[in-house]
Formats: C-alpha cells, structure tokens, sequence
C-alpha cells in the first residue's frame, strides 16, 4: 500500500467503526475458546490440553517443590511427568530454555491441581495485562474520553487472546516494559533499567532496549538493568545450587540446533528471522537477509530514540524493533506492543495531522497477526511488513523538525 492509499484509508477509521469491529473481534475469539474448552477434564475438543503451553510451566514448578534441579532441562523427564500429571494426554516435549528463577515463579501454581493452577495463571495474566494497559492510558490525556473503545479493543486484542488460550509468560514481560516506559516518564533512568533487566527471563525481548541505552550512553539505565539481571539469575542458582547455571549456559549453548523444535509453527511467529526463513529457501541467505535487515530497523530506532521527539514515539519505535529484532517471537508476545498502540495514538491525537497513513498503520499491526496462518501457504508474513512500515513512518517523524502543536477541537 502507498502512503497516500493509507492515508485515504486512515480517514475512514472512525470510532464507531473501531469499536464495532473490535466487538465483532472479540466476540469471535472469545466465543471460539470458550466452546473449545468447555468441556470436561483437562482435554479441549481438539484432544489437546487446555492451556498447553502452561504444562511446562506447571512441570518446573513441580520440580521447583522438589527441588530437582538437575531435571530443568531435561526434556524427556519434564515429558513423562506431564504424562503423570495429565493422564490420557498426548506426549509433550517443550523446549527448555528458561532459567532456572522461572520455576519458582510457578511452585506456588504448582500446589494446585493443574486446572485451578491454570486458572490462577490465566486470572493472573489478564490482571497484568489490564493494569498496564490502564497504567499507559492513564499517561494519555486525548484519549481520556475513549475508555470504552479502548477497553473493547484490548479485550479483542489477538496477542492478548493468544496469551490467555496458550497459558504463556509474555504478560510479566509487558509488566517490565510498562515500569520502565513510566520510570523514563519520571526521568528515572536507574529504575528503568531494573525493569528492563527483569526481562532476563525472556532475554531475546530486552535486546534492542540494551542496546539503544548502550549507544545513547545511558549509564545509569544500564546499571540497572545488569543488578537486576544478575540478581534475577543468582536467584535460581542459589536456590538450586550453582549446577543449575551450568546446566542452563550449557544449554543456550545448543540453542542454534533446538530452533526448529522451538518453532513447529513458524506462522505463529512475528519477526524478521522468521519472516525472510518462510520467504526464502536457502537458510545462508535467509539469515544473511536477516541481520541485514534487523541491523537496518535498529539504526533507524537509534536514530528515533536520539531525536528530539516525544518519548511516547521513541518508546513506540523501540518496542516495535523489539519485536522485529527478536531472534524468535511468538504471537503472544506481541502483548508487548499494546503501550506503543495507546501511546502513538494519543500521540496522533495531539497533533492534528492531516492525510496520516498512522491510524491505518496502527489498525494493520493490531489485526493482522489474526491471519498469519495464511502465510503457512504464501510464506509471507504479512504483520512484519507492517511492523517494518510503522518503524519507517515514525523515523520518518522523527526525521522533520518538531512542528508546533494544533489543538484539537
């Protein structure tokens, strides 16, 4: 699409439109889950298990009330546990790739039956999830007046639907990016990077914000993200014992030749690794076209976070290469970019700029992750390119000279 074909379409995103679509949206998605889980016993009407992803979580912390370290990654011992746990179950093999502190985040789950544990996860990661949404919006002043569209486009959010049908982690991860964005707000850098260092326990998240406080020179932020890195990590060695990080560097170690079990959906996933592997044959110039293009989106973001504009877009541009730069990012993950739709929309909203392709930009990035199935058969992923067209457009912005603002009326 042109830019002035987004634009024209940008024009006929009226409110009542957003809110019905995201009506419609969530009453689909939801309606879907709820059939599909109600049923009785721990298997959907798919024969899969409720909240699938959740088992392995389950499963460390089973071990975490053991104190079995050394069965942390151990994937074929995790598998007939789960068997245990589940019975009637097909056979689950997960990658185990978390540190070691992630299994006692879930021993408290773990002395629960898995469905009440599933459920309190589930309870767990909507709270956070709406906390940070509420606490991002309550930093945007236009959108004071759109509680209820905003409301119902979160509950329709597919990332957030994604999050709570697979029982995943990504929601502490949007935690840590909603702190540090109102730290930075505040002008406290060292709390920033604690929050940023947290995301040790998803580390492919908290690359591209290291880095931007690296070559911003950011010290202070960067103090902080390796104390509370470090702190995060000693956690799981003392309690297991320093075998345990051996364990895990051993296994990162290997990460290159676990990918392709990492990712037996590679439509599910978000980023540019995966986008240029399900578009191109060869795995040499896949990668190669890769870290040339994820190199690109990060010296724009560099340029964006160095500017003069509103941190509400430079923060925007960063979560939106973090997910673009990420080596593996799933579509639950894509929780982490609901600050950025909040923030350029208020942003929008404060400048009154007319024939903006932003809305539609936003608009694509929210919805088409809803069909990135159909790139199991085009091998192409069409939410990246918008992602990488929303990254130009605010470099872009970025780029002109800060016009004075037009209230709105």
């Amino acid at each position: 699409m042109t830019p002035t074909l987004l634009s024209r379409l940008s024009s006929a995103l009226t409110e009542r439109r957003l809110r019905v679509h995201g009506l419609l949206l969530a009453g689909c998605l939801w309606s879907v889950y709820v059939f599909d889980v109600a049923t009785p016993g721990l298997l959907d009407r798919h024969g899969l298990v409720k909240g699938t992803d959740f088992v392995h979580f389950y499963v460390l912390g089973l071990l975490a009330l053991q104190h079995r370290g050394s069965a942390l990654y151990n994937t074929l011992l995790q598998s007939a546990i789960a068997q245990q746990v589940i019975p009637g179950a097909h056979p689950l093999y997960f990658v185990a790739l978390y540190g070691p502190q992630v299994s006692l985040l879930f021993a408290p789950f773990a002395r629960l039956p898995y469905a009440w544990a599933l459920f309190a996860w589930s309870c767990l990661n909507a709270a956070i999830f709406s906390a940070c949404c509420w606490a991002i919006w309550r930093t945007c002043p236009r959108l004071g007046d759109h509680r209820t569209t905003i409301i119902i486009l979160a509950i329709a959010y597919p990332a957030f639907f994604h999050l709570i049908a697979w029982g995943q982690t990504s929601a502490p991860a949007l935690a840590c990016f909603t702190l540090a964005y109102l730290a930075l707000r505040s002008n406290r850098p060292f709390l920033a990077g604690l929050a940023i260092g947290l995301l040790i326990y998803k580390p492919q998240l908290g690359v591209v914000t290291v880095l931007l406080l690296l070559f911003s020179r950011q010290w202070s932020a960067l103090a902080g993200a390796l104390i509370s890195a470090f702190t995060e990590l000693s956690i799981g060695g003392l309690y297991y014992g320093t075998g345990v990080v051996r364990d895990y560097a051993k296994t990162l170690g290997h990460l290159q030749q676990v990918f392709p079990y990492l990712e037996p959906r590679p439509y599910t996933t978000h980023c540019l690794r995966t986008f240029w592997s399900m578009l191109v044959p060869s795995p040499v110039v896949a990668t190669i076209l890769y870290v040339a293009s994820a190199t690109v989106v990060l010296f724009l973001t560099i340029s964006i976070w160095r500017s003069h504009s509103p941190l509400s877009l430079r923060y925007s541009a960063m979560l939106l290469a973090t997910v673009l730069f990420a080596p593996h990012l799933t579509v639950y993950d894509l929780v982490v970019l609901a600050p950025a739709f909040l923030l350029l929309a208020d942003w929008y909203r404060e400048r009154q700029l007319s024939s903006s392709p932003l809305p539609m930009l936003l608009y694509l990035c929210y919805s088409l992750p809803l069909i990135g199935p159909l790139s199991h058969y085009t091998h192409v992923q069409l939410s990246v390119i918008a992602f990488v067209g929303l990254t130009g457009y605010l470099w872009k912005i970025a780029a002109r000279p800060e016009r004075p603002v037009v209230a709105m009326a």
